[in-house]
């Protein structure tokens, strides 16, 4: 039997292209564990796919000065020990690690017991995690040809692998899930897993304006929810969305979105018109910045600055990009991205 250990986590976007590969891997004759933390969302998510998951000791890589950063070597430390114990029981052929502080343990540990690695790199510079874990990696699948510039000869353009289920909605039971009465057409707010305070707020400032146009669909985060606008007719909200969200995506006819890299492939997958809010450099390296850049240059989407979003200025692009909605559409049509599954399994499949 073939075995694979899937790794990544801290956010929902370093899990859900592990989980985009899980069927095609079962296919294949996989046998699959994952590797993650031992509180991280990753835990939930993959239990749910009913996969054998593994939680390690992990040290957060912060940028920023915190009283954390002198546990955090420790942490680490005690993440390679795990894994390594982990890796040496399981005996997998291959590790693919999809990226975030807890990778970087098993990554380490796969170099020193000789598995090869391929890792994903979804942005187009490599987070730190990432460029930590590429000095031990077979193979790094990138997300946009100008990431290729950043990862050398180990690099190949793969795009992000897209959950199949998200392809196969229905708009009639998303306006079911979502209890809309009218069939305005649809804006859909998801800022990913952790939510994203800022947009959060000037979208519900907006609502006034927005609501007599469109039915609005606010995924907001967890603990973010307003419970004093759960009677507004025509606003819907979430902490988060599991298998519905392919109903919700199919009857969505703006997306309202953070520029994190998985959410933009599934977005221009799926041919959304959307408005980017990347998340400013004063929060991140700035990843989320070049990603909406180049999603803009590409004239797949519109893009407002954090430090420049306005109430006013949010309902303006928000209808600027509906009323054009058929140019975003004809731009989107004609990119080449799509689900990045088969060419991801096409790296896997030469370590069989």
């Amino acid at each position: 039997m073939k075995t694979i250990v899937l790794t990544g986590g801290g956010t929902a976007g370093h899990v859900t292209p592990n989980i985009a590969l899980i069927p095609r891997l079962v296919e294949e004759g996989w046998d699959i564990k994952y590797i993650g933390s031992k509180t991280g969302i990753e835990k939930e998510l993959i239990e749910k796919e009913k996969i054998p998951y593994y939680g390690i000791s992990s040290g957060k890589l912060r940028r920023y000065l915190s009283l954390e950063n002198m546990k955090d070597p420790f942490k680490v430390v005690k993440g390679l020990h795990d894994a390594y114990k982990l890796l040496k029981k399981i005996k997998p052929q291959l590790v693919f690690s999809k990226g975030g502080y807890v990778t970087v343990p098993v990554v380490l540990a796969a170099k020193m017991l000789h598995i090869p690695v391929i890792i994903h790199e979804s942005d187009i510079t490599p987070g730190l995690a990432n460029k930590i874990a590429s000095k031990g990696a077979s193979k790094i699948c990138v997300n946009f040809p100008e990431t290729l510039n950043y990862v050398g000869k180990k690099g190949v353009l793969t795009g992000t692998p897209i959950r199949k289920e998200l392809f196969e909605g229905n708009s009639d039971e998303g306006f079911k899930i979502c209890e809309f009465q009218s069939r305005k057409p649809v804006l859909l707010m998801m800022g990913g897993s952790l939510g994203a305070k800022a947009i959060n707020e000037v979208l519900r400032e907006a609502l006034p304006e927005l609501l007599p146009t469109f039915n609005v669909v606010h995924i907001c985060g967890k603990n973010n929810m307003d419970t004093s606008l759960n009677s507004l007719k025509g606003y819907k909200q979430f902490e988060y969305v599991g298998t519905e969200l392919r109903h919700i995506f199919k009857m969505t006819d703006v997306m309202l979105s953070r520029a994190g890299a998985n959410a933009l492939a599934e977005i221009v997958a799926l041919n959304l018109p959307n408005v980017l809010i990347p998340l400013s450099k004063a929060a991140s390296r700035g990843d989320q910045i070049l990603n909406a850049n180049s999603m803009k240059k590409q004239g797949v989407s519109e893009v407002i600055e954090e430090e420049e979003l306005t109430k006013e200025g949010l309902v303006d692009t928000i209808n600027k990009v509906y009323t054009n909605r058929e140019t975003f559409l004809k731009a989107m049509r004609s990119n080449e991205k799509t689900s990045g599954v088969e060419r991801v399994m096409n790296e896997i499949k030469k370590f069989a």
